[in-house]
Order: structure tokens, then C-alpha cells, then sequence
């Protein structure tokens, strides 16, 4: 596997291999297999998945493809940037942030925004997320109104996180109208509900909701619905720059 050398900042990449070999353990975590499967199904040996996960082997591109697919990710899911080689190599979290998804959590339960937050914070996930707490001001957020007058918007939030049970204007109501706008029509929104049977979690479903979580949202119930997301376990803006089409 090369060395990249694209420039990001004053910083370079140089040790693929075991960025890769973290990324594919990552995955598989998150996927609940263990190395023995993830061997079986990308028709490997389980010794060389173990020194892949390590960073000793440098695959080739036919099985980096088998990879992806046992693993159930895209290709370039599987070249995320690593939060903390960026930390170690100096980077401030503000400037690493700025590629990184943006999350808005739509939440009026104070105790579950503060589950939420801890959770994720534990499980040192660093994306910004901003929370708001009923319906119009979510609208008011995304388009850029109200309070929130000025406020670029582009790049938009790139995910958001609705519960259905908001005051002022249902999470069933925001979904409707961000689908409705083709400024916001394309935002993956993951609902969040209370119970598996909530009555409107077809009509959700109907509007284009990616996916739904019961309720409380927490780290281990959030990254099943990543893969469904098409984002690895480090949330990554699309590709825009040269070093985002080197990592594809």
C-alpha cells in the first residue's frame, strides 16, 4: 500500500498500513464479527487478518476489495483519518473538526441530550453536535432563520438525529418539510423514537428517514446505523479536496 503524501495543512500522511489496519478492525467491531468470520468471508486466513488489523501486511487492491465487502462499507470507508495520529502529530481539534461531520440533534429530554452527549463523548467521538430542542427551531437551524439568521449554511449539517416526539411541531412534521426543500431534501435524517411500534415510523420511512434508533440514543445503539449511513466510525465530510480523492 503507498505512503500517501498529499499535503493536509503541514501535515502528511505516512503510515497507511496502520490507519487501514485500524479502520478494518474498527469495522469489524462495529459490525460484532470476530477475526475468524471476517477471515471466512473475505476468504483469507485469520493469521492474515490478525496482521492486517496490527498494520504488518499491505494488501492489495483485490483484497482490500474483498475486505469492503465482507466488511459491508464502501472502499473509501475504509481510508478514514485517524483522529488521534492527526492529535499526535499536532493538529488542533478545531481545524480536524472542520472536516468532519456535522451533527444536528434534535432532542427537548434534557436527561437524554445529556446521555447522548456522554455516551458519545466516551466513546471519544469528536464531531460537533449541536443540539436544539423542538421542532421549529431545528427548521429555523438547517435553514438558517430566526436566531440562527446569518448562519452559513453551506456546507449544511450533514446528518441529523430527530426524535419524533418534539414539542411545538412534531419530529414526523420537520422530517416532511426538510424533505420537501431540495436545499435539504438529500440531509440523512436518523429518527428517533421512543419504541420500535411508534405509530408514524412508516411514514418516516416513506419520507426518507435513513433508519430509526429506539431511544436512549447512546454510542452502541448509533454506530450499527453508521453502516446504513454510508459513514465510517470517524464521520467524514464528502470528498473535496486532493486529499480526499487520494484517499478513494
Amino acid at each position: 500500500m503507498p505512503t500517501w503524501g498529499t499535503e493536509f495543512g503541514t501535515m502528511k500522511i505516512i503510515d497507511s498500513q496502520k490507519l487501514f489496519g485500524t479502520s478494518v478492525k474498527v469495522s469489524r467491531n462495529l459490525l460484532g464479527i470476530s477475526q475468524e468470520t471476517l477471515a471466512e468471508r473475505a476468504e483469507l486466513h485469520r493469521t492474515y487478518i490478525s496482521d492486517l488489523e496490527r498494520g504488518a501486511r499491505n494488501p492489495s487492491l483485490k483484497t482490500i476489495i474483498r475486505l469492503a465487502h465482507a466488511l459491508e462499507v464502501t472502499i473509501a470507508a475504509l481510508f478514514p483519518v485517524e483522529l488521534e495520529y492527526w492529535k499526535a502529530k499536532g493538529a488542533h481539534l478545531e481545524s480536524l473538526q472542520s472536516n468532519f461531520v456535522d451533527i444536528l440533534l434534535v432532542e427537548d429530554d434534557v436527561d437524554d441530550v445529556e446521555l447522548t452527549l456522554k455516551s458519545f463523548q466516551l466513546a471519544r467521538f469528536e464531531n460537533r453536535i449541536h443540539v436544539v430542542s423542538d421542532g421549529p427551531e431545528a427548521l429555523d437551524y438547517l435553514f438558517g432563520r430566526g436566531k440562527y439568521a446569518g448562519r452559513s449554511t453551506e456546507p449544511a449539517t450533514q446528518v441529523v438525529l430527530l426524535d419524533l416526539s418534539l414539542p411545538k411541531l412534531s419530529g414526523l412534521e420537520v422530517l416532511r418539510r426538510i424533505k420537501a426543500d431540495p436545499k435539504t431534501a438529500s440531509l440523512p435524517v436518523v429518527v428517533l423514537t421512543g419504541s420500535s411500534q411508534h405509530k408514524d415510523i412508516a411514514e418516516c420511512r416513506r419520507l426518507g428517514a435513513v433508519t430509526y434508533i429506539t431511544k436512549p440514543l447512546t454510542w452502541n445503539v448509533f454506530a450499527p446505523a453508521m453502516k446504513k449511513l454510508n459513514l465510517n466510525w470517524v464521520l467524514l465530510k464528502p470528498p473535496a479536496t486532493p486529499l480526499a480523492a487520494a484517499r478513494v
